[in-house]
Protein backbone atom coordinates (compact mmCIF):
# COMPACT_ATOMS: atom_id res chain seq x y z
CA UNK A 1 0.00 0.00 0.00
CA UNK A 2 1.65 3.41 -0.83
CA UNK A 3 2.36 5.92 2.16
CA UNK A 4 0.63 8.82 -0.38
CA UNK A 5 -2.67 6.86 -0.36
CA UNK A 6 -2.75 5.71 3.63
CA UNK A 7 -4.26 9.48 5.00
CA UNK A 8 -2.56 11.56 2.12
CA UNK A 9 -3.91 15.02 3.58
CA UNK A 10 -4.35 14.53 7.70
CA UNK A 11 -2.51 17.44 8.56
CA UNK A 12 -3.64 19.26 11.84
CA UNK A 13 -3.88 23.27 11.34
CA UNK A 14 -1.74 23.27 14.43
CA UNK A 15 0.60 20.17 16.06
CA UNK A 16 -1.45 17.89 18.91
CA UNK A 17 0.71 19.15 21.57
CA UNK A 18 0.81 22.71 21.11
CA UNK A 19 0.36 24.74 24.16
CA UNK A 20 -2.96 26.48 25.15
CA UNK A 21 -3.70 30.16 25.52
CA UNK A 22 -6.18 32.30 27.07
CA UNK A 23 -8.11 33.93 24.54
CA UNK A 24 -11.55 36.50 24.73
CA UNK A 25 -13.83 35.00 22.44
CA UNK A 26 -17.31 37.87 22.37
CA UNK A 27 -16.54 38.59 25.88
CA UNK A 28 -16.09 35.02 27.18
CA UNK A 29 -12.37 33.54 28.18
CA UNK A 30 -11.40 30.34 26.21
CA UNK A 31 -8.18 28.23 25.96
CA UNK A 32 -7.54 27.26 22.59
CA UNK A 33 -4.39 26.07 21.11
CA UNK A 34 -1.00 28.65 20.46
CA UNK A 35 -1.04 29.90 16.88
CA UNK A 36 -4.53 28.45 15.88
CA UNK A 37 -6.16 31.25 13.17
CA UNK A 38 -9.19 33.32 14.28
CA UNK A 39 -11.85 31.56 12.03
CA UNK A 40 -10.76 28.13 13.63
CA UNK A 41 -10.76 29.34 17.08
CA UNK A 42 -14.23 30.72 16.38
CA UNK A 43 -15.46 27.78 14.96
CA UNK A 44 -14.25 25.93 18.03
CA UNK A 45 -17.28 27.22 19.66
CA UNK A 46 -19.63 27.43 17.51
CA UNK A 47 -19.16 30.52 16.24
CA UNK A 48 -18.65 31.44 12.08
CA UNK A 49 -16.46 34.32 10.65
CA UNK A 50 -17.27 34.62 6.85
CA UNK A 51 -14.60 33.57 4.46
CA UNK A 52 -13.92 33.11 0.89
CA UNK A 53 -10.31 32.80 0.27
CA UNK A 54 -9.81 30.76 3.15
CA UNK A 55 -10.00 27.08 3.24
CA UNK A 56 -8.25 24.79 5.87
CA UNK A 57 -6.25 22.57 3.42
CA UNK A 58 -5.28 24.89 1.58
CA UNK A 59 -2.12 28.16 2.19
CA UNK A 60 -3.42 31.72 3.74
CA UNK A 61 -3.98 33.85 0.96
CA UNK A 62 -5.94 37.04 2.83
CA UNK A 63 -7.24 37.77 -0.26
CA UNK A 64 -10.69 38.48 -0.42
CA UNK A 65 -10.59 40.43 3.45
CA UNK A 66 -14.20 38.65 4.21
CA UNK A 67 -13.23 37.69 7.67
CA UNK A 68 -12.29 40.84 9.16
CA UNK A 69 -13.20 41.05 12.71
CA UNK A 70 -12.02 43.41 15.96
CA UNK A 71 -9.61 42.52 17.89
CA UNK A 72 -7.98 43.42 21.05
CA UNK A 73 -4.69 43.41 23.21
CA UNK A 74 -3.34 42.85 26.49
CA UNK A 75 -3.25 46.74 28.08
CA UNK A 76 0.40 46.84 29.60
CA UNK A 77 1.94 48.96 32.57
CA UNK A 78 5.30 51.05 32.48
CA UNK A 79 6.86 47.75 33.09
CA UNK A 80 5.16 46.22 29.74
CA UNK A 81 3.10 43.63 31.85
CA UNK A 82 -0.27 42.71 31.81
CA UNK A 83 -2.73 45.22 33.51
CA UNK A 84 -5.30 42.47 34.72
CA UNK A 85 -9.12 42.65 36.39
CA UNK A 86 -10.68 41.34 39.24
CA UNK A 87 -10.57 38.13 38.16
CA UNK A 88 -7.17 38.24 36.90
CA UNK A 89 -7.66 38.06 33.22
CA UNK A 90 -6.21 41.06 31.04
CA UNK A 91 -7.63 43.72 30.77
CA UNK A 92 -8.04 44.66 26.76
CA UNK A 93 -7.06 47.34 24.46
CA UNK A 94 -9.09 47.43 21.21
CA UNK A 95 -7.52 47.84 18.25
CA UNK A 96 -8.95 51.16 15.78
CA UNK A 97 -8.26 48.98 12.73
CA UNK A 98 -9.49 45.00 11.76
CA UNK A 99 -7.74 42.41 11.31
CA UNK A 100 -8.39 39.76 8.92
CA UNK A 101 -9.14 36.52 10.26
CA UNK A 102 -7.70 33.84 8.48
CA UNK A 103 -4.40 35.27 8.94
CA UNK A 104 -3.91 35.95 12.54
CA UNK A 105 -2.95 33.24 14.64
CA UNK A 106 -4.37 33.11 18.69
CA UNK A 107 -1.68 34.09 21.40
CA UNK A 108 -2.16 34.99 24.84
CA UNK A 109 -4.56 37.37 26.06
CA UNK A 110 -5.77 37.88 22.56
CA UNK A 111 -9.46 39.52 22.28
CA UNK A 112 -11.59 38.45 19.30
CA UNK A 113 -15.17 40.37 18.41
CA UNK A 114 -16.87 38.38 15.75
CA UNK A 115 -19.88 40.45 16.00
CA UNK A 116 -19.28 44.11 16.77
CA UNK A 117 -20.31 47.13 15.02
CA UNK A 118 -17.10 47.58 13.66
CA UNK A 119 -16.95 43.87 12.16
CA UNK A 120 -20.80 44.35 10.95
CA UNK A 121 -19.79 47.19 9.24
CA UNK A 122 -16.62 45.30 7.30
CA UNK A 123 -18.54 42.48 6.62
CA UNK A 124 -21.36 44.67 4.78
CA UNK A 125 -18.62 47.03 3.08
CA UNK A 126 -16.88 43.98 1.60
CA UNK A 127 -19.77 42.31 0.66
CA UNK A 128 -21.04 45.48 -1.18
CA UNK A 129 -17.39 45.81 -2.47
CA UNK A 130 -17.67 42.12 -4.11
CA UNK A 131 -20.98 43.05 -5.93
CA UNK A 132 -20.20 45.96 -7.62
CA UNK A 133 -19.36 43.88 -10.42
CA UNK A 134 -20.76 41.12 -10.22
CA UNK A 135 -23.24 39.98 -13.05
CA UNK A 136 -26.98 39.45 -11.72
CA UNK A 137 -27.11 35.71 -12.89
CA UNK A 138 -28.49 34.19 -9.66
CA UNK A 139 -31.40 32.43 -11.83
CA UNK A 140 -29.46 30.47 -14.15
CA UNK A 141 -26.31 29.96 -12.30
CA UNK A 142 -25.09 26.36 -10.92
CA UNK A 143 -23.58 27.90 -8.37
CA UNK A 144 -27.35 28.62 -6.66
CA UNK A 145 -28.61 27.27 -3.69
CA UNK A 146 -24.65 26.76 -2.43
CA UNK A 147 -23.17 29.96 -3.72
CA UNK A 148 -21.25 31.73 -0.65
CA UNK A 149 -21.46 35.22 -2.09
CA UNK A 150 -25.40 34.18 -2.62
CA UNK A 151 -25.49 33.44 1.04
CA UNK A 152 -23.64 36.31 2.51
CA UNK A 153 -25.55 38.98 0.51
CA UNK A 154 -28.06 38.13 2.58
CA UNK A 155 -26.57 37.87 5.96
CA UNK A 156 -24.02 40.33 5.75
CA UNK A 157 -25.24 42.62 3.02
CA UNK A 158 -26.89 45.77 3.03
CA UNK A 159 -30.11 44.96 0.99
CA UNK A 160 -29.64 47.75 -2.01
CA UNK A 161 -26.87 48.61 -4.74
CA UNK A 162 -25.04 52.09 -4.91
CA UNK A 163 -23.29 51.22 -7.71
CA UNK A 164 -24.64 52.95 -10.93
CA UNK A 165 -21.99 52.88 -13.15
CA UNK A 166 -21.35 50.31 -16.09
CA UNK A 167 -20.17 46.89 -14.68
CA UNK A 168 -16.86 45.90 -15.77
CA UNK A 169 -17.34 42.77 -18.15
CA UNK A 170 -14.93 39.67 -18.33
CA UNK A 171 -14.95 36.54 -20.76
CA UNK A 172 -17.60 34.20 -20.29
CA UNK A 173 -18.17 30.10 -20.79
CA UNK A 174 -13.96 30.06 -21.23
CA UNK A 175 -13.10 26.27 -20.88
CA UNK A 176 -10.35 26.13 -18.64
CA UNK A 177 -9.57 22.93 -18.90
CA UNK A 178 -11.16 19.34 -20.32
CA UNK A 179 -14.08 19.28 -16.96
CA UNK A 180 -14.27 22.87 -16.16
CA UNK A 181 -16.03 26.36 -17.53
CA UNK A 182 -14.77 29.64 -16.30
CA UNK A 183 -17.59 32.46 -15.92
CA UNK A 184 -14.43 35.08 -15.41
CA UNK A 185 -17.39 38.28 -14.31
CA UNK A 186 -18.24 35.90 -11.08
CA UNK A 187 -14.65 35.19 -10.13
CA UNK A 188 -13.96 37.22 -7.07
CA UNK A 189 -10.22 36.70 -7.01
CA UNK A 190 -10.40 34.41 -4.10
CA UNK A 191 -7.60 32.29 -5.10
CA UNK A 192 -8.79 29.22 -3.84
CA UNK A 193 -8.38 27.39 -7.63
CA UNK A 194 -4.92 28.61 -8.34
CA UNK A 195 -3.49 27.52 -4.52
CA UNK A 196 -5.45 24.31 -5.11
CA UNK A 197 -3.62 23.50 -8.38
CA UNK A 198 -0.17 24.44 -7.26
CA UNK A 199 -0.37 22.70 -3.86
CA UNK A 200 -2.51 19.66 -4.06
CA UNK A 201 -3.18 18.67 -7.92
CA UNK A 202 0.80 19.94 -8.71
CA UNK A 203 0.12 20.96 -11.84
CA UNK A 204 0.54 25.16 -11.46
CA UNK A 205 -1.31 26.20 -14.94
CA UNK A 206 -3.83 28.50 -13.06
CA UNK A 207 -3.09 32.67 -12.19
CA UNK A 208 -4.07 36.17 -12.70
CA UNK A 209 -3.89 38.25 -15.46
CA UNK A 210 -4.17 42.54 -15.25
CA UNK A 211 -5.06 44.44 -11.85
CA UNK A 212 -7.99 45.96 -9.88
CA UNK A 213 -11.41 45.38 -11.38
CA UNK A 214 -9.79 44.29 -14.67
CA UNK A 215 -8.15 41.17 -13.05
CA UNK A 216 -8.78 37.88 -14.65
CA UNK A 217 -8.25 34.40 -13.66
CA UNK A 218 -6.89 32.61 -16.83
CA UNK A 219 -4.39 29.08 -17.40
CA UNK A 220 -1.03 29.50 -18.94
CA UNK A 221 -0.91 29.87 -21.99
CA UNK A 222 -0.90 26.24 -23.79
CA UNK A 223 -1.43 24.36 -20.60
CA UNK A 224 -4.63 23.72 -19.80
CA UNK A 225 -6.00 22.38 -16.54
CA UNK A 226 -6.15 19.20 -17.06
CA UNK A 227 -5.29 16.80 -14.00
CA UNK A 228 -7.61 14.25 -12.73
CA UNK A 229 -8.60 16.37 -9.47
CA UNK A 230 -9.52 19.20 -11.79
CA UNK A 231 -12.76 19.23 -10.69
CA UNK A 232 -12.12 19.87 -6.85
CA UNK A 233 -11.51 23.50 -7.50
CA UNK A 234 -15.25 23.53 -8.64
CA UNK A 235 -16.21 22.12 -5.73
CA UNK A 236 -14.11 24.60 -3.40
CA UNK A 237 -14.91 27.77 -5.60
CA UNK A 238 -17.42 30.06 -3.69
CA UNK A 239 -19.21 31.38 -6.34
CA UNK A 240 -20.11 30.02 -9.44
CA UNK A 241 -16.97 30.72 -11.54
CA UNK A 242 -16.07 27.38 -12.22
CA UNK A 243 -18.24 24.72 -13.12
CA UNK A 244 -18.01 21.16 -13.90
CA UNK A 245 -19.17 20.65 -18.10
CA UNK A 246 -20.36 17.56 -16.66
CA UNK A 247 -22.94 19.00 -14.24
CA UNK A 248 -23.31 22.12 -15.67
CA UNK A 249 -27.17 23.20 -16.14
CA UNK A 250 -28.30 19.47 -15.23
CA UNK A 251 -29.90 19.81 -12.37
CA UNK A 252 -30.75 22.76 -9.09
CA UNK A 253 -29.17 21.32 -6.05
CA UNK A 254 -31.69 21.91 -3.78
CA UNK A 255 -33.53 19.39 -5.95
CA UNK A 256 -30.55 16.73 -5.21
CA UNK A 257 -30.96 14.26 -2.55
CA UNK A 258 -28.07 13.56 -0.91
CA UNK A 259 -26.81 10.57 0.24
CA UNK A 260 -23.75 9.59 1.95
CA UNK A 261 -21.72 6.65 0.43
CA UNK A 262 -18.18 5.58 -0.88
CA UNK A 263 -16.79 6.14 -4.26
CA UNK A 264 -15.83 2.73 -5.97
CA UNK A 265 -13.92 3.81 -8.87
CA UNK A 266 -10.70 2.06 -6.89
CA UNK A 267 -9.22 0.52 -3.51
CA UNK A 268 -9.21 3.78 -1.99
CA UNK A 269 -13.07 4.47 -0.86
CA UNK A 270 -13.39 7.91 -0.93
CA UNK A 271 -15.99 9.14 1.15
CA UNK A 272 -18.59 10.60 -1.69
CA UNK A 273 -22.26 12.34 -1.47
CA UNK A 274 -24.32 10.95 -4.03
CA UNK A 275 -26.85 13.81 -5.47
CA UNK A 276 -29.82 12.30 -7.04
CA UNK A 277 -33.22 13.04 -7.90
CA UNK A 278 -36.08 10.47 -8.90
CA UNK A 279 -33.86 7.84 -9.25
CA UNK A 280 -31.26 9.22 -11.56
CA UNK A 281 -27.77 10.13 -10.25
CA UNK A 282 -26.43 13.57 -11.63
CA UNK A 283 -23.06 13.97 -9.62
CA UNK A 284 -21.05 12.95 -6.64
CA UNK A 285 -18.68 15.02 -5.03
CA UNK A 286 -16.40 14.41 -2.26
CA UNK A 287 -17.49 14.12 1.88
CA UNK A 288 -14.77 15.35 4.22
CA UNK A 289 -13.05 11.86 5.92
CA UNK A 290 -9.46 12.66 7.27
CA UNK A 291 -8.39 9.29 7.33
CA UNK A 292 -8.95 8.33 3.62
CA UNK A 293 -9.44 11.21 1.55
CA UNK A 294 -9.74 14.38 3.57
CA UNK A 295 -11.76 16.99 1.12
CA UNK A 296 -10.82 15.70 -2.33
CA UNK A 297 -11.29 12.57 -4.99
CA UNK A 298 -10.51 12.09 -8.37
CA UNK A 299 -12.11 13.51 -11.38
CA UNK A 300 -12.37 9.91 -12.80
CA UNK A 301 -14.05 8.63 -9.40
CA UNK A 302 -16.31 11.18 -9.83
CA UNK A 303 -17.00 10.70 -13.04
CA UNK A 304 -17.19 7.33 -13.00
CA UNK A 305 -20.90 6.84 -12.08
CA UNK A 306 -22.62 7.43 -16.16
CA UNK A 307 -22.83 3.89 -16.61
CA UNK A 308 -25.36 2.91 -14.14
CA UNK A 309 -28.14 4.57 -16.27
CA UNK A 310 -26.55 3.12 -19.40
CA UNK A 311 -29.36 2.11 -21.89
CA UNK A 312 -26.93 -1.14 -22.37
CA UNK A 313 -28.26 -2.15 -19.27
CA UNK A 314 -30.14 -5.17 -18.34
CA UNK A 315 -32.91 -4.16 -15.92
CA UNK A 316 -34.93 -7.40 -15.61
CA UNK A 317 -34.45 -11.40 -15.18
CA UNK A 318 -33.88 -12.83 -18.74
CA UNK A 319 -32.89 -16.22 -20.57
CA UNK A 320 -32.68 -16.61 -24.74
CA UNK A 321 -34.90 -18.44 -26.43
CA UNK A 322 -34.49 -18.88 -30.32
CA UNK A 323 -31.78 -16.10 -30.53
CA UNK A 324 -33.59 -13.66 -28.74
CA UNK A 325 -33.75 -11.89 -24.79
CA UNK A 326 -37.00 -13.41 -23.05
CA UNK A 327 -38.10 -11.97 -19.82
CA UNK A 328 -38.44 -14.11 -16.84
CA UNK A 329 -39.99 -13.58 -13.07
CA UNK A 330 -37.54 -13.47 -10.57
CA UNK A 331 -39.01 -16.87 -9.01
CA UNK A 332 -38.82 -18.65 -12.23
CA UNK A 333 -35.54 -17.13 -12.68
CA UNK A 334 -33.90 -18.33 -9.09
CA UNK A 335 -35.79 -21.66 -9.45
CA UNK A 336 -34.52 -22.43 -12.63
CA UNK A 337 -30.83 -21.46 -11.60
CA UNK A 338 -31.57 -23.60 -7.98
CA UNK A 339 -32.80 -26.25 -10.37
CA UNK A 340 -29.80 -26.52 -12.47
CA UNK A 341 -27.00 -25.70 -9.98
CA UNK A 342 -27.92 -29.04 -8.63
CA UNK A 343 -27.39 -31.23 -11.50
CA UNK A 344 -23.44 -30.39 -10.89
CA UNK A 345 -21.29 -31.99 -8.82
CA UNK A 346 -19.65 -29.44 -6.71
CA UNK A 347 -16.50 -29.61 -8.55
CA UNK A 348 -18.20 -29.04 -11.93
CA UNK A 349 -19.32 -25.19 -10.54
CA UNK A 350 -17.12 -22.31 -10.61
CA UNK A 351 -18.26 -18.43 -9.81
CA UNK A 352 -16.60 -15.87 -11.01
CA UNK A 353 -16.82 -12.91 -8.55
CA UNK A 354 -16.35 -9.45 -8.83
CA UNK A 355 -14.54 -7.73 -5.69
CA UNK A 356 -16.92 -4.62 -6.43
CA UNK A 357 -19.11 -6.73 -4.18
CA UNK A 358 -20.12 -5.65 -0.60
CA UNK A 359 -19.31 -7.74 2.21
CA UNK A 360 -22.57 -9.00 2.63
CA UNK A 361 -23.12 -9.86 -0.73
CA UNK A 362 -19.90 -12.01 0.33
CA UNK A 363 -20.95 -13.50 2.80
CA UNK A 364 -24.36 -14.39 1.19
CA UNK A 365 -22.42 -16.00 -1.93
CA UNK A 366 -19.68 -17.94 0.39
CA UNK A 367 -22.57 -19.40 2.22
CA UNK A 368 -24.55 -20.28 -1.20
CA UNK A 369 -21.05 -21.66 -2.02
CA UNK A 370 -21.01 -24.41 0.85
CA UNK A 371 -24.24 -25.04 0.57
CA UNK A 372 -23.22 -26.47 -2.98
CA UNK A 373 -19.92 -27.56 -1.98
CA UNK A 374 -21.16 -30.03 1.03
CA UNK A 375 -19.57 -32.77 -1.09
CA UNK A 376 -16.42 -31.13 -2.50
CA UNK A 377 -15.09 -27.99 -3.53
CA UNK A 378 -16.91 -25.17 -5.58
CA UNK A 379 -14.37 -23.01 -7.61
CA UNK A 380 -14.09 -19.52 -7.20
CA UNK A 381 -11.90 -16.77 -8.13
CA UNK A 382 -12.33 -13.35 -8.75
CA UNK A 383 -10.87 -10.75 -11.72
CA UNK A 384 -8.16 -8.23 -10.11
CA UNK A 385 -8.09 -5.11 -12.20
CA UNK A 386 -4.86 -2.74 -11.44
CA UNK A 387 -3.91 0.40 -12.87
CA UNK A 388 -1.98 3.27 -11.95
CA UNK A 389 -1.71 4.94 -8.41
CA UNK A 390 -0.90 8.29 -8.87
CA UNK A 391 0.57 10.77 -6.05
CA UNK A 392 -2.65 11.88 -4.55
CA UNK A 393 -5.74 9.24 -4.02
CA UNK A 394 -5.65 6.86 -7.08
CA UNK A 395 -5.08 3.07 -6.41
CA UNK A 396 -3.19 1.00 -8.08
CA UNK A 397 -5.87 -1.47 -7.17
CA UNK A 398 -9.17 -0.46 -8.80
CA UNK A 399 -11.52 -3.10 -7.03
CA UNK A 400 -12.89 -1.41 -4.26
CA UNK A 401 -13.18 -4.59 -1.76
CA UNK A 402 -9.93 -7.06 -2.78
CA UNK A 403 -9.98 -7.51 0.96
CA UNK A 404 -13.44 -8.24 1.66
CA UNK A 405 -12.60 -10.82 -0.80
CA UNK A 406 -10.04 -12.25 0.75
CA UNK A 407 -11.55 -12.02 3.88
CA UNK A 408 -14.82 -13.96 2.58
CA UNK A 409 -12.44 -16.69 1.34
CA UNK A 410 -13.33 -15.80 -2.16
CA UNK A 411 -10.68 -16.28 -4.93
CA UNK A 412 -7.01 -15.62 -4.20
CA UNK A 413 -6.70 -12.29 -6.12
CA UNK A 414 -6.64 -13.99 -9.67
CA UNK A 415 -4.39 -16.44 -9.28
CA UNK A 416 -6.58 -19.33 -10.31
CA UNK A 417 -8.27 -17.27 -13.55
CA UNK A 418 -5.51 -19.05 -15.99
CA UNK A 419 -6.75 -22.43 -14.35
CA UNK A 420 -10.58 -21.51 -14.64
CA UNK A 421 -9.88 -21.21 -18.12
CA UNK A 422 -7.85 -24.41 -18.87
CA UNK A 423 -10.99 -26.18 -16.47
CA UNK A 424 -13.27 -25.14 -18.87
CA UNK A 425 -11.65 -26.40 -21.92
CA UNK A 426 -11.30 -29.45 -20.18
CA UNK A 427 -14.90 -29.84 -19.27
CA UNK A 428 -13.82 -30.35 -15.50
CA UNK A 429 -15.95 -26.76 -15.01
CA UNK A 430 -19.11 -27.18 -16.57
CA UNK A 431 -21.58 -24.63 -14.78
CA UNK A 432 -19.85 -21.01 -15.01
CA UNK A 433 -21.76 -18.07 -13.09
CA UNK A 434 -20.40 -14.75 -13.46
CA UNK A 435 -21.16 -12.19 -10.80
CA UNK A 436 -20.68 -8.43 -12.23
CA UNK A 437 -18.01 -9.92 -14.27
CA UNK A 438 -17.87 -10.56 -18.41
CA UNK A 439 -15.54 -13.50 -18.56
CA UNK A 440 -14.89 -11.98 -22.12
CA UNK A 441 -12.36 -9.65 -20.31
CA UNK A 442 -10.21 -12.53 -19.04
CA UNK A 443 -10.06 -14.34 -22.57
CA UNK A 444 -12.43 -16.77 -22.01
CA UNK A 445 -13.62 -16.91 -25.44
CA UNK A 446 -17.26 -17.24 -26.53
CA UNK A 447 -16.62 -20.89 -27.73
CA UNK A 448 -15.84 -21.79 -24.39
CA UNK A 449 -18.71 -20.27 -22.62
CA UNK A 450 -20.91 -22.16 -25.48
CA UNK A 451 -19.03 -25.20 -24.58
CA UNK A 452 -20.99 -24.90 -20.78
CA UNK A 453 -23.43 -27.19 -19.95
CA UNK A 454 -24.96 -24.40 -17.71
CA UNK A 455 -23.61 -20.65 -17.83
CA UNK A 456 -25.70 -17.62 -15.57
CA UNK A 457 -24.82 -14.28 -16.25
CA UNK A 458 -25.56 -11.45 -13.62
CA UNK A 459 -24.40 -7.59 -13.34
CA UNK A 460 -25.49 -4.51 -15.16
CA UNK A 461 -24.00 -4.49 -18.84
CA UNK A 462 -23.03 -7.54 -20.50
CA UNK A 463 -20.33 -8.23 -22.40
CA UNK A 464 -20.37 -9.60 -26.57
CA UNK A 465 -20.79 -13.00 -25.64
CA UNK A 466 -23.98 -12.40 -23.45
CA UNK A 467 -26.08 -14.29 -25.97
CA UNK A 468 -24.55 -17.40 -24.75
CA UNK A 469 -26.26 -17.13 -20.80
CA UNK A 470 -28.52 -19.74 -20.25
CA UNK A 471 -30.01 -17.05 -17.21
CA UNK A 472 -29.67 -13.31 -16.73
CA UNK A 473 -29.78 -12.31 -13.46
CA UNK A 474 -30.08 -8.13 -13.61
CA UNK A 475 -27.80 -6.67 -10.49
CA UNK A 476 -27.40 -3.25 -8.65
CA UNK A 477 -25.02 -0.72 -8.83
CA UNK A 478 -23.15 0.84 -5.71
CA UNK A 479 -25.80 3.36 -5.72
CA UNK A 480 -28.70 1.11 -5.68
CA UNK A 481 -27.54 -0.69 -2.57
CA UNK A 482 -26.36 -0.39 1.22
CA UNK A 483 -23.37 -2.58 2.06
CA UNK A 484 -20.06 -2.38 3.60
CA UNK A 485 -16.50 -2.80 1.95
CA UNK A 486 -13.01 -2.91 3.35
CA UNK A 487 -10.37 -0.25 1.47
CA UNK A 488 -7.16 -1.51 0.58
CA UNK A 489 -5.64 0.83 4.26
CA UNK A 490 -7.90 -1.76 6.40
CA UNK A 491 -10.80 0.57 6.62
CA UNK A 492 -14.36 -0.93 6.80
CA UNK A 493 -16.76 1.88 5.24
CA UNK A 494 -20.55 2.07 4.76
CA UNK A 495 -22.40 2.18 1.42
CA UNK A 496 -25.74 3.72 1.20
CA UNK A 497 -28.64 3.08 -1.15
CA UNK A 498 -29.51 6.18 -2.60
CA UNK A 499 -31.93 5.20 -5.73
CA UNK A 500 -34.18 2.48 -6.68
CA UNK A 501 -32.57 -0.13 -8.94
CA UNK A 502 -34.48 0.49 -12.80
CA UNK A 503 -37.12 -1.88 -13.99
CA UNK A 504 -37.16 -4.94 -12.29
CA UNK A 505 -33.32 -5.65 -11.26
CA UNK A 506 -32.80 -6.25 -7.94
CA UNK A 507 -30.10 -5.55 -5.29
CA UNK A 508 -27.34 -8.66 -5.57
CA UNK A 509 -27.75 -9.52 -1.59
CA UNK A 510 -31.71 -10.47 -2.43
CA UNK A 511 -30.88 -12.63 -5.06
CA UNK A 512 -28.29 -14.90 -3.42
CA UNK A 513 -30.37 -14.56 -0.32
CA UNK A 514 -33.69 -15.78 -2.00
CA UNK A 515 -31.48 -18.12 -4.15
CA UNK A 516 -30.27 -19.74 -0.92
CA UNK A 517 -34.19 -20.44 -0.07
CA UNK A 518 -34.67 -22.33 -3.35
CA UNK A 519 -31.62 -24.39 -3.07
CA UNK A 520 -32.70 -25.09 0.70
CA UNK A 521 -30.79 -23.02 3.28
CA UNK A 522 -32.87 -22.03 5.46
CA UNK A 523 -31.12 -21.86 8.61
CA UNK A 524 -32.25 -17.58 8.63
CA UNK A 525 -34.17 -15.53 6.85
CA UNK A 526 -32.29 -11.71 6.21
CA UNK A 527 -34.82 -8.88 6.00
CA UNK A 528 -32.48 -6.21 5.79
CA UNK A 529 -28.89 -5.64 5.43
CA UNK A 530 -28.29 -4.77 8.92
CA UNK A 531 -28.79 -7.93 10.00
CA UNK A 532 -27.12 -9.80 7.15
CA UNK A 533 -23.78 -7.63 8.80
CA UNK A 534 -24.71 -9.10 12.16
CA UNK A 535 -24.79 -12.80 11.19
CA UNK A 536 -21.48 -11.99 9.06
CA UNK A 537 -20.07 -10.24 12.74
CA UNK A 538 -20.98 -13.42 14.10
CA UNK A 539 -19.00 -16.03 11.87
CA UNK A 540 -16.23 -13.79 10.36
CA UNK A 541 -13.40 -13.21 12.45
CA UNK A 542 -12.39 -9.94 11.20
CA UNK A 543 -16.08 -8.72 11.53
CA UNK A 544 -16.45 -9.98 15.27
CA UNK A 545 -17.80 -7.64 17.91
CA UNK A 546 -18.90 -5.13 15.35
CA UNK A 547 -22.20 -3.81 14.73
CA UNK A 548 -24.26 -2.46 11.43
CA UNK A 549 -24.77 0.74 13.76
CA UNK A 550 -21.61 1.08 15.11
CA UNK A 551 -19.67 1.80 11.59
CA UNK A 552 -20.77 5.52 11.29
CA UNK A 553 -20.11 7.76 8.27
CA UNK A 554 -16.71 7.80 8.57
CA UNK A 555 -15.70 4.14 8.84
CA UNK A 556 -14.03 2.25 11.28
CA UNK A 557 -9.96 1.50 10.88
CA UNK A 558 -9.74 -2.85 10.82
CA UNK A 559 -6.00 -2.50 9.88
CA UNK A 560 -4.77 -3.58 12.88
CA UNK A 561 -7.41 -7.04 12.29
CA UNK A 562 -6.08 -7.12 8.79
CA UNK A 563 -2.24 -7.24 9.68
CA UNK A 564 -3.11 -10.20 12.20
Amino acid sequence: MSAAIKNPFNHDLVPADTPLVNVQLDGQWVKVPKGLNVIEVAKRFGKFIPHYCYHPKLSIAGNCRMCLFEMGIPKLDAQRKPLLDDKGMPLINWLPRPQIACATQATEGMAIKTNSSLTRDCQEGITEFLLINHPLDCPICDQAGECRLQEYSYDFGRGRSRFVEEKVKKPKRVELGPRIVLDDERCILCSRCIRFAREIAKQDVIGFLNRGSYSTLTVYPGRPFDSNYSLNAVDICPVGALTSKDFRFKMRVWFLKETKSICTDCGTGCNVIIGSRENVVYRLTPRVNEEVNSHWMCDQGRLGFHYIHSKKRIIEPATHLNGSLFPLEWKEALRTVAQRLREFSPSEIAFLVSAKLTCEELFLLKKLMETLGKEGTVFSEIVPRKGVADFLLRSEDLNPNTLGTVYMGIGKKGEKLTELKEKIRAKEIKCLWAIHENPEEIEISEDLLRSLSFYVWQGLIPGPSIHTAHVLLAGASFAEKSGTMINIAGRLQKLHKAILCPGRAREDWRIFRDLLGEIGWNERSFENIGQVFEAMAQEVEIFKGLAWTSIGDLGIDLSQKCKA
